[in-house]
């Protein structure tokens, strides 16, 4: 069964986590044979940690755990002397640690120079707290360094997180999901791209360096294949989007299910 929704399926949002996971894992897959041979796709990671206020905080991981020979017998005893009354504190966390993935493409012959990063916006990237300012703050990285920036958001939950701000989006664009591309070459330039409910979720043109073509991403085959292969063909239709739909898309929600036969 594919989704009742010609574009981005609303019901998916209640599982985003696993939805966000497939989107970067497939997109990641779709570019790697498209990009030109210097090019990589790569998918990177940040730690999400869930704080006692119930927010969700980023962490970017960058340290590096690596195994040194084992010392001899006697620098062993020589510590265990030493450190005999410091032994470590137990401590269980109260929440298992989240990851969120996003993609880099990097240049193979540069250094791994980073050339576009791709991020489907989570709502930790767009509610109140520590991981919405990590977040911003790592678009500012992105964009100083002269790279692209594509960011997707096809979840509702808080406020658009853009590079680009919302007062410089017309209205006619600002849609129920939108993608932003930002040029890192020519600097300066944003292309927003509409996403309603009622339309197929627009192609995407990837940009790349200065001299290469777009490639171009089919965001709606990426959401299809996730709808399939996570087998959301069991999502209740007949019960309330979550998170709640704002009226206007409700009566739109309401009008495809019914003519789907699934109200």
């Amino acid at each position: 069964m594919k989704s009742p929704f010609p574009g981005m399926d609303p019901y998916l949002e209640k599982y985003w986590h696993e939805v966000h996971q497939r989107l970067v894992i497939y997109t990641g897959d779709a570019l790697q044979t498209a990009l030109p041979p210097p090019l990589r796709a790569r998918i990177e990671e940040r730690v999400l940690l869930e704080e006692e206020s119930g927010d969700w905080r980023a962490v970017y991981p960058d340290v590096h755990i690596v195994e040194f020979p084992q010392p001899s017998s006697s620098a062993v005893a020589v510590e265990t002397a030493v450190a005999v009354d410091e032994e470590p504190v137990l401590l269980t966390p109260q929440n298992e640690p989240r990851t969120e993935g996003f993609i880099e493409i990097v240049d193979a012959e540069s250094g791994n120079r980073v050339i576009t990063v791709i991020e489907f916006l989570s709502p930790s990237n767009k509610l109140p707290g520590w991981g919405r300012e990590q977040y911003v703050k790592k678009q500012g990285d992105v964009i100083r360094s002269g790279a692209n920036l594509v960011e997707i958001d096809l979840n509702r939950s808080g406020q658009r997180a853009f590079a680009l701000e919302a007062r410089f989006i017309p209205a006619n664009c600002r849609t129920t999901y939108q993608i932003c591309v930002w040029r890192g070459n020519p600097a300066g330039r944003f292309e927003v791209y509409r996403a309603p409910l009622t339309r197929r979720l627009p192609p995407v043109r990837i940009p790349l360096r200065a001299a290469d073509a777009d490639v171009r991403l089919d965001l709606q085959s990426l959401v299809d294949r996730c709808y399939a292969n996570g087998r959301y063909d069991d999502l209740n239709y007949r019960a309330d989007a979550n998170p709640p739909l704002e009226t206007a898309d409700a009566a739109v929600v309401d009008e495809v299910l019914r003519g789907k036969g699934l109200r």
